[in-house]
């Protein structure tokens, strides 16, 4: 019976293929009667049995043992005719009934079972939708009973709750619900006969092409399987690293970056269909929501004051649907240029045309060339925008968002508002910009030289008394200069001496200025929702006395001074929390040389951490770099919990930079799974063969 269980077909026509174990049996007692051998007491029996937990089917061979029976003149005792006719009658009725379960629930239960799916593939549907988990080896317990042991199942299959005492695997399934039942109805499986392994139909935001083809590779067309323990192979190459055990640790909310051209240049929701498979993943493994760019260019493209939201207001209702958050970025920059980005999308039509007359609102350096990625901190008092000023104009936007969204303000979906206050929606100068040819480690060049900002720093220079201090540094080099290289960030160079400090005074104190105002009428816009503002990690040089990159981006934070307390202080008065973006050497691009540019990616990382945590400011973040391996979840999930910190500090969330098809693939999905559940708290189990 426990074979017959497994191989209930869809058709009588069905029996050659799927071996069942009542034509087996005639066909041994077909042959018995034909050659009258004798048979031994004990018969082995190989049987297959059906994974449904997992991307395969794993194989156990089990012998099963027929009793003994008594032997009669030296043959096999032969089964009556009739009575072979009636179990092959009980079998074709019992597979069509079998064959209108599985009818009815594909078409009114939305289960996407195979059209030869066995009854294990119903009861693990059924389990997994009830809140179950189902392992492969068909093991089964609560998805939330994870502190405890689960008994029963296959003897070689180990449960355990990873904690820093014991090893931890680097890939597991953990629970698997994250990968298979939140989004059984709608997406598409792989036409190979191994059930499971997820192979979404071809859209913007689903697996592409090639990766589709590293799947098959990974399960094979029907071969032996690779050598990997999710899949049934050795597991001598698993590295055994010790891991910090998370459980009972507080909760971080985890959010998913959408893509960048998710809303295009209309303003429509790109593959919406897509999108949603995407998004039910994420939500059946307990994402809390995802973070999406709101871009000027897109909504005020053509006239002032006039806004299209219809592409982010399907999107939100999606994402309402979902029961999932959503925080919004108000990105009142370019996208495109940038390292990262893969889509173009340029500022309003209209300023861009205001822009050719009057080229000074945008950031200009000391040559005189213009970055057209975000507005001129000079024009935020200027009343350059047909009778606007930058403020107003930022403050206008956030207002028809406010407005437009009201009930997903009410309902608590939106969560939170992270307002743009520069390049990339950080609050710093445009000081690196690759289209005019900066490469790292160069130090950037001063971004002061259109008439608005000159004309603030000739104010400053004679509020002081020094009115021939009105100018940039004649000797802070070019974009990719070294330190040591010029006479400004030299060791002793002029960055410390009289001018030096009243230019890096007020450089500094226009960031901290357009971040208080813009904020100010953010909180105003956006009443009674938490804001938030990015602020990027300049890393590099920072081991130098005068931290030459983060001058130039505007942050005062040469070794003699501390650049963030300010910022963190304007902060403070708006009640925003600080989103923060910086990463570890590992994580960074493995040609980038760290010691050559004196970085020191930690130590900014713990100082600016410090900075806010002392202020008592709620710190969110973000990965910089791709990932997706168990080494770089572990580093965040430091970063998030640091065990060192007496007070149990942590993130107040983080966001997951960005859902993508690589993401999408089974073993990033697991990790990122594993990595979710640490941050929420909750204990690990760990899959072992």
């Amino acid at each position: 019976m426990a074979a017959e269980m497994q191989r209930f077909g869809a058709s009588e026509e069905d029996d050659d293929e799927m071996g069942m174990d009542v034509k087996e049996e005639d066909d041994d007692d077909d042959e018995d009667e034909e050659k009258n051998m004798v048979t031994p007491n004990m018969v082995g029996v190989d049987v297959g049995v059906l994974s449904t937990g997992g991307s395969n089917r794993y194989v156990h061979n089990q012998q099963y043992q027929d009793p003994q029976t008594p032997q009669v003149g030296g043959a096999r005792r032969c089964r009556p005719q009739e009575e072979k006719e009636r179990t092959k009658l009980r079998e074709r009725q019992r597979r069509a009934i079998t064959a209108k379960i599985l009818a009815g629930l594909r078409r009114h239960g939305n289960y996407n079972l195979r059209v030869r799916a066995d009854i294990n593939d119903v009861i693990a549907a059924l389990a997994r939708e009830a809140g179950w988990v189902v392992l492969p080896d068909g093991t089964t317990f609560p998805s939330r009973a994870q502190s405890t042991r689960p008994t029963g199942g296959a003897q070689n299959t180990a449960v355990t709750s990873s904690s820093s005492q014991m090893p931890a695997q680097p890939t597991s399934p953990t629970s698997l619900r994250g990968i298979s039942p939140g989004y059984k109805s709608t997406v598409d499986y792989s036409s190979s006969h191994l059930k499971g392994v997820f192979v979404p139909t071809s859209s913007p935001y689903d697996v592409s092409s090639s990766t589709r083809s590293q799947a098959s590779a990974m399960i094979g067309d029907g071969g032996e399987l690779p050598n990997d323990p999710l899949l049934g192979g050795s597991i001598d190459s698993v590295d055994t690293t010790q891991e910090r055990d998370f459980s009972g640790t507080s909760y971080v909310p985890v959010y998913a970056m959408l893509p960048l051209g998710v809303i295009n240049m209309k303003c429509e929701l790109v593959d919406p269909d897509g999108l949603v498979k995407q998004l039910k993943i994420l939500k059946s493994m307990h994402v809390d929501g995802i973070m999406v760019d709101c871009w000027w260019g897109i909504v005020e493209a053509h006239a002032p004051q006039e806004y299209n939201w219809n592409g982010y207001r399907r999107l939100f209702q999606m994402v309402k649907e979902l029961k999932m958050k959503l925080q919004v970025v108000m990105s009142f920059h370019e996208c495109g240029g940038n390292v990262g980005d893969d889509v173009c999308i340029p500022l309003p039509h209209w300023v861009a045309e205001i822009g050719r007359n009057n080229p000074d609102i945008f950031f200009t350096d000391r040559a005189g060339r213009r970055d057209p990625e975000c507005l001129s901190w000079g024009a935020d008092k200027e009343r350059v925008l047909r009778g606007r000023t930058a403020i107003e104009v930022y403050f206008d936007y956030m207002r028809s968002f406010r407005v437009e969204f009201d009930e997903f303000f009410e309902d608590g979906v939106i969560s939170m508002i992270v307002v743009g206050l520069g390049p990339c929606g950080e609050l710093r100068y445009p000081c690196n910009p690759v289209k005019h040819g900066w490469r790292y480690p160069g130090i950037g060049e001063f971004q002061c030289y259109d008439q608005y900002m000159l004309k603030s720093l000739r104010k400053a220079a004679e509020i002081r008394g020094h009115s021939f201090w009105a100018r940039g540094p004649e000797n802070a080099g070019s974009y990719n200069s070294l330190p040591h290289e010029t006479g400004f960030f030299c060791d002793g160079g002029d960055y410390d001496g009289y001018y030096g400090r009243f230019f890096l005074s007020w450089y500094s104190q226009v960031l901290v200025e357009h971040g208080d105002k813009v904020l100010s009428l953010a909180k105003l816009a956006f009443e009674g929702t938490q804001i938030a503002a990015k602020l990027s990690g300049m890393h590099w040089w920072y081991k130098t006395a005068s931290h030459a990159a983060e001058l130039t981006a505007g942050f005062y934070n040469s070794s003699n001074r501390d650049g963030y307390a300010a910022i963190m202080a304007m902060l403070k008065r708006h009640g925003a929390t600080l989103c923060l973006t910086c990463s570890e050497k590992s994580m960074m691009n493995q040609n980038t040389d760290l010691s050559e540019s004196l970085a020191d990616p930690e130590g900014l990382l713990w100082q600016v951490l410090n900075a806010a945590w002392d202020a008592s400011i709620s710190v969110a973040s973000e990965n910089s770099f791709a990932c997706n391996g168990r080494e770089r979840f572990s580093y965040l999930l430091e970063k998030a919990k640091p065990i060192s910190d007496p007070d149990r500090r942590h993130f107040s969330s983080f966001t997951y930079l960005r859902l993508s098809p690589l993401l999408m693939e089974r073993p990033n999905l697991i990790e990122f799974e594993r990595f979710v559940k640490k941050m929420h708290g909750e204990a690990v189990l760990e899959y072992q063969t």
